[in-house]
């Protein structure tokens, strides 16, 4: 059954491959009971020679770091008794806006806000432009006074996450265990390549993509992990299951908090990346590099969809925001059609 469910599935990520829109995609789907099936086509590399894309190749995760690794961390913590994810992240940083303790509004964000986007930070900075001394680029983060916003989903709340993480654990993010098939880069197997960076001058394979992560190590806590497919449905089978998380863990990942945001997740929701035909509680997320995982607990299920959309360049329509619904939806189909499901 799932062998057909997929074949429905990566259709149109294979039309998108064929047409030329992307180079390489990869799907991947898990239930709870551990069956899976994935669909690869296409290149892991188009420049400077065609490289097949395998199963076993290693993508760039880019924000799907943020649910991965961050918000795992970051909720692993919690349930130590080592954070309170209530109070504020001076707790476990201190030195945040030190220079102006009793009235930077840094100084009052908590762990939940920035878990939830619901800060006043901005979406994204070129930090890498002060610099690439990863010391200092932390300390400029830490100290600068942000401008304020509206709540936006920001790369920010997350970097001062992954400080939080290095703070309390008494080391990098890269010192924390993993599971198989999941690696700070570079990884330890093939890899897929994403843009040609003007920025460093060759095309990247194997090194972050994201420009802030590079110049602060490598690894941040909004990006800088790498994973084969094997290796994200492995850790949505942890969460399916039980075994990968708290139970208090998933309970946080699943409870909305603000609008359609939960802890580090989004909740399917008008006009999302994982399409309308899931549950209503499906949660997702997606990454730049094209990259996205979403579960349904309602039907037991998750899927990822991988893909280099960004290569050899971020600037061409590569039709990922109608491939991710397309491809969501057209799962859900074949698998309500596949079990005799209804709407849901």
């Amino acid at each position: 059954m799932i062998e057909q469910v997929a074949d429905a599935a990566f259709a149109p990520a294979l039309a998108s491959v064929e047409d030329g829109r992307i180079p390489g995609a990869t799907l991947g789907i898990v239930t709870a009971d551990g069956a899976r099936a994935v669909r690869t086509a296409g290149l892991a590399q188009r420049v400077p020679a065609p490289e097949p894309l395998t199963r076993g190749h290693w993508f760039d995760l880019a924000s799907l770091t943020k649910v991965i690794a961050t918000t795992s961390f970051v909720l692993r913590l919690a349930d130590e008794g080592r954070i309170d994810l209530d109070r504020p992240l001076t707790d476990a940083i201190p030195d945040l806006r030190q220079y102006d303790v009793a009235n930077a509004p840094e100084r009052r964000l908590t762990f939940r806000d920035c878990l939830a986007h619901r800060t006043f930070l901005p979406a994204v900075e070129p930090i890498y432009t002060y610099g690439d001394d990863p010391a200092r680029l932390r300390a400029f983060v830490l100290q600068r006074e942000w401008r304020h916003g509206p709540p936006v989903y920001s790369d920010i709340n997350f970097i001062l996450l992954g400080i939080v993480v290095e703070r309390l654990t008494g080391g990098g993010l890269d010192a924390l265990p993993l599971d198989p098939g999941l690696a700070w880069g570079p990884p330890p197997g093939p890899a897929v390549a994403t843009e040609l960076c003007p920025w460093r001058g060759r095309v990247l394979k194997g090194e972050v993509h994201d420009e802030n992560a590079h110049a602060m190590g490598g690894r941040t806590g909004h990006a800088g992990l790498f994973g084969t497919v094997d290796g994200v449905l492995d850790f949505a089978l942890g969460l399916l299951d039980g075994s990968g998380a708290s139970s208090a863990a998933i309970e946080a990942i699943r409870t909305p908090l603000e609008q359609h945001r939960m802890l580090g997740w989004e909740i399917r929701h008008p006009g999302w990346s994982g399409g309308q035909a899931c549950s209503a509680g499906t949660i997702g997320h997606t990454g730049f590099t094209g990259t996205g995982l979403w579960i349904d607990w309602e039907r037991r299920l998750a899927w990822t969809l991988l893909t280099n959309r960004v290569h050899p360049t971020r600037h061409f329509d590569s039709g990922i925001f109608e491939l991710r619904p397309a491809t969501g939806d057209a799962l859900i189909a074949a698998w309500d059609a596949s079990v005799g499901g209804g709407d849901r």
